[in-house]
């Protein structure tokens, strides 16, 4: 599927009373999956240790 296709499926399911605001939040979220799914087919991810250990120190400070 398209990335229009899908952003136009998306808001097709929103209620028709959805704000602007709705609908640009809904477009931020597809394109931020999308973005993601992408990284992921190139290898740009890290290690489930990395981010644990990361995280950790996050929530120390």
């Amino acid at each position: 599927m398209s990335d229009k296709q899908l952003v136009l499926d998306s808001i097709e399911r929103l209620p028709d009373n959805a704000s602007l605001d709705a609908i640009a939040e809904r477009v931020e979220f597809l394109a931020a999956i999308r973005k993601g799914l992408d990284q992921i087919e190139r290898g740009q991810t890290i290690p489930h240790d990395e981010v644990k250990r990361q995280l950790a120190t996050w929530l120390s400070k």
